[in-house]
C-alpha cells in the first residue's frame, strides 16, 4: 500500500513515550535504539491483543518512522494494522510493506478533525449520517464507543456494499 502519513504527537500512548529522565532511567529502555526496539515490541503485542491477524509481523521503528511487515489475513486486517501504528504518538509515517492473503478493495482514510463524529463523516462519506455504525465497526477494536474519537486519529472509511 506505501507510505501512510499520521499527526506525530495526537496518537495515542500505547508504548510510553513522554516520561521524565527520572523515569527512564528506572530499567526502562535509556538508549534511543533501545526505546525504539521496546515500542516495536509493544506495538506488536498490541497488534496480537487486538486480535488482527498478521503472521510474521514485524513492526519496525527509526525516529517517527514505523516500517511494518508481515502477511494480514485480509485487507481491512492490513489497514486496521496500518491505523493502530500510525495512531500512536511519537509516529508520523508508516511504511506498509505487508501482504494480504485474500485481496478486497482498500478503504479511505480519514483524518479527524476538531468538532468531527462518526456521524458527520458518515454524513461526508455516505450521504447519509446514520451510517456512523459502519464507519465505528470499521474501526473496532482500535474504538471502544462511537463518540470517543479524537482529532488527529485516523480512521478506516469502507465501501458501502
Amino acid at each position: 500500500m506505501g507510505l501512510f502519513s499520521f499527526i506525530k504527537n495526537a496518537g495515542a500512548k500505547i508504548f510510553g513515550l513522554g516520561k521524565t529522565d527520572k523515569e527512564d532511567t528506572k530499567g526502562a529502555a535509556t538508549t534511543e535504539v533501545d526505546k525504539e526496539a521496546a515500542a516495536s515490541r509493544k506495538l506488536e503485542e498490541t497488534i496480537r491483543d487486538l486480535n488482527l491477524d498478521v503472521e510474521g509481523l514485524i513492526v519496525h521503528i527509526d525516529d517517527d518512522k514505523a516500517t511494518v511487515s508481515g502477511l494480514a489475513k485480509d485487507q481491512a486486517t492490513r489497514e486496521k494494522t496500518i491505523l493502530v501504528v500510525g495512531n500512536s504518538e511519537g509516529i508520523a509515517t508508516v511504511d506498509d510493506q505487508m501482504t494480504v492473503e485474500h485481496k478486497e478493495p482498500e478503504a479511505q482514510f480519514h483524518t479527524v478533525v476538531s468538532g468531527d463524529t462518526l456521524g458527520k463523516i458518515a454524513k461526508k462519506f455516505y450521504g447519509n449520517a446514520m451510517k456512523y455504525p459502519v464507519i465505528f465497526e470499521a474501526n473496532k477494536p482500535m474504538l471502544e464507543h462511537p463518540d470517543k474519537i479524537y482529532p488527529g486519529q485516523v480512521l478506516r472509511i469502507p465501501a458501502l456494499d
